[in-house]
């Protein structure tokens, strides 16, 4: 059981030279109408700007609720690792500085977590949408689970239903319980992009009861000048996105060590994750990335023989090993649409 003066949420903001949005971030994460059982870890990354000062004008103004965490530089997984290791709260929420939260959606999901408190056995994870909050586009695409996770109700992994091609629950979804993040003891690479993979996969093992809210909880800021989704920047790291791959594969159990419904999961995010860094490898018409490439899916059947059988069977995996000059126009006229409908890039 636990004790009203426990806090019941901790969100953690990983914060590297955001000082013009960190503010709009804050003030979501601090708008619920009782925020005393819930704080806010900013971690500046060893910003070059006034980062720093703006979370600690927070920590003055919000005692108690708002910290102010200052470490050199170790990049978006290092400052994660921090907020993990220091966090309070019963449950955890990685919310990146230039995204914000639906202040009435936070009402919804606090009201869940809070009840938490009685539960004897509290859940493990929570689920949530996300919105696709892209800059100059008018329609905001809002990602919904509703069609494979049943809404409202306590549910383990085979409960849910089958994922589409490219559904999956990123980090925006997540509020883990924190203890089970730690049980996971995973570590993020530092000064690595895209470790939000591993930390939306690594944990799952761990995860034993979950609920999905349909509720647009968590807004992600996307299409700023420099961000790290954008085409060509994915492309110049796409190095950092096979060293995610790599622990991702390191963490995805063997199919009798899991429940089936769990493993499926995974073995779908992973053949997910393994197309997504093929596709960039495809895109920057490097020949010695076609190489790497075909190195990557034969590392996997190499990790284990029976998890390279199911991840090759995906139809995602198969769309991205199209052989030849014209399998790699297929991949590149793909994701062309796809990131015309979505707006994700």
């Amino acid at each position: 059981m636990h004790t009203e003066q426990d806090k019941i949420l901790s969100f953690v903001v990983p914060a590297y030279n955001m000082e013009e949005y960190l503010p709009r971030c804050v003030d979501t994460l601090l708008s619920a109408q009782n925020n005393n059982d819930i704080e806010v870890l900013i971690v500046d990354d060893g910003s070059k700007d006034g980062t720093l000062a703006c979370a600690q004008r927070y920590e003055q103004q919000y005692p108690g609720i708002v910290r102010a965490i200052h470490q050199e530089n170790k990049g978006h997984g290092g400052a994660v690792n921090t907020g993990i290791e220091l966090a309070q709260g019963l449950y955890i929420k990685v919310v990146d500085a230039d995204d914000w939260v639906g202040t009435e959606a936070l009402e919804k999901v606090l009201k869940v977590l809070r009840a938490q408190r009685s539960e004897a056995k509290p859940l493990d994870l929570v689920i949530t949408d996300y919105v696709y909050d892209k800059v100059g586009k008018k329609h905001k695409h809002v990602v919904q689970f509703g069609k494979v996770i049943p809404a409202n109700k306590r549910i383990g992994w085979d409960d849910l239903g089958k994922f589409g091609i490219a559904q999956y629950m990123i980090m925006h979804t997540l509020i883990f319980r924190t203890q089970v993040v730690r049980d996971s003891q995973m570590k993020l690479p530092e000064h690595t992009f895209y470790v939000d993979f591993i930390y939306s996969y690594a944990p799952f093992p761990w995860v034993h009861s979950m609920l999905y809210l349909d509720v647009p909880f968590y807004h992600y800021f996307i299409g700023r000048e420099g961000q790290s989704v954008q085409t060509d920047v994915m492309i110049k790291r796409v190095n950092q996105l096979l060293l995610v791959n790599k622990c991702m594969l390191a963490a995805t159990p063997e199919r009798n060590e899991v429940s089936e419904g769990l493993y499926r999961y995974m073995i779908h995010f992973l053949a997910i994750e393994s197309s997504i860094t093929s596709t960039f490898l495809v895109l920057s018409r490097d020949p010695e990335n076609y190489r790497v490439k075909k190195q990557l899916w034969q590392d996997i059947s190499s990790y284990s023989p029976q998890i390279g059988r199911d991840v090759h069977r995906k139809l995602v995996s198969r769309a991205l090993n199209l052989r030849g000059p014209a399998g790699r126009t297929c991949i590149r006229i793909g994701y062309r649409i796809a990131n015309d409908i979505l707006g994700f890039n």
